[in-house]
């Protein structure tokens, strides 16, 4: 049964040929989400490998949001350096410059990230500003950084979120959002075998969520489907949706961003009603 709403495995979709001569070291660069799906935000997973890099560049015309999932290493903005290792979550004004060399000596780096606003690359006005030299990786490492938005999830307080209006999440944190200069959320949702969040729609503003790993049952509008880590799903605003973690064992992860909305105030979130039997019923693997 085909989906009306997008929801893709990046398994199955085609990595970009990006040149490295605009500053696009990156080994593997993946577009699973953005307009070529009706979205007005882009989605990438991108891999590194040990000692690869996206050289000094910045975007023109949106923010960027990335979070860092496996692997370790340096990052710039502007002229200050520090370090990021999983967990790590990060905003980058549009016009700021900056990049990512992965340090790990034997494992690859992930990173996942969104261009808010911009259905492709190109629409986020990129511009390579030149390479990362051995003089920007032996600068002093700050512990943060001034510019832009860079936090930890293990710093992250959970929000209190309501039972009775579906929140039915193990561990819901919003590592980036109003609170500290963003007009977008980034949130990070773990759910514990048998969790759930209920079935809500957001009036305001489109959501794009990534499963991190776990293996999970979907909704959104009529689909029911299931996912598993590498699963990016795109969720227009107004449409009802939900997640349930349908392990016995492990917890289900998912990082997402509500675009254009910087707290879950600002979404319009509607809570519709429970999920039910027959809604498990009706999935598809």
């Amino acid at each position: 049964m085909s989906l009306k709403y997008p929801l893709v495995h990046v398994d199955d979709v085609r990595p970009e040929n990006m040149k490295e001569g605009e500053g696009w070291a990156i080994s593997e660069f993946r577009l699973p989400i953005s307009g070529r799906n009706g979205s007005s935000t882009t989605i990438f997973h991108s891999i590194f490998r040990p000692g690869s890099t996206h050289a000094k560049h910045l975007h023109r015309n949106c923010d960027e949001i990335a979070v860092y999932l496996k692997g370790h290493g340096v990052v710039g903005q502007g002229n200050e350096r520090t370090e990021v290792r999983p967990g790590h979550c990060r905003l980058m004004p549009k016009g700021s410059e900056h990049f990512f060399f992965n340090e790990t000596k034997d494992e690859e780096g992930l990173v996942i990230g969104f261009y808010v606003g911009a259905r492709s690359v190109e629409d986020t006005g990129y511009e390579f500003r030149g390479a990362v030299t051995e003089a920007d990786l032996k600068m002093p490492r700050a512990k943060t950084l001034s510019g832009g938005i860079l936090v930890h999830i293990d710093d992250v307080t959970p929000a209190r979120m309501n039972v009775e209006d579906g929140w039915s999440i193990t561990d819901f944190r919003i590592p980036i959002g109003r609170h500290n200069g963003s007009p977008t959320t980034l949130f990070w949702a773990k759910f514990m075998p048998g969790a759930i969040h209920k079935k809500h729609r957001h009036e305001s503003c489109d959501e794009i969520y990534y499963v991190i790993r776990g293996h999970g049952l979907a909704g959104a509008g009529p689909d029911r489907a299931e996912v598993r880590g590498g699963h990016v799903h795109y969720v227009p605003k107004g449409v009802e949706h939900f997640m349930y973690n349908l392990s016995t064992t492990e917890p289900l992860e998912a990082i997402g961003i509500y675009i254009g909305a910087g707290s879950v105030e600002e979404t319009g979130y509607v809570f519709t009603g429970e999920m039910t039997e027959a809604d498990i019923q009706a999935r598809t693997a």
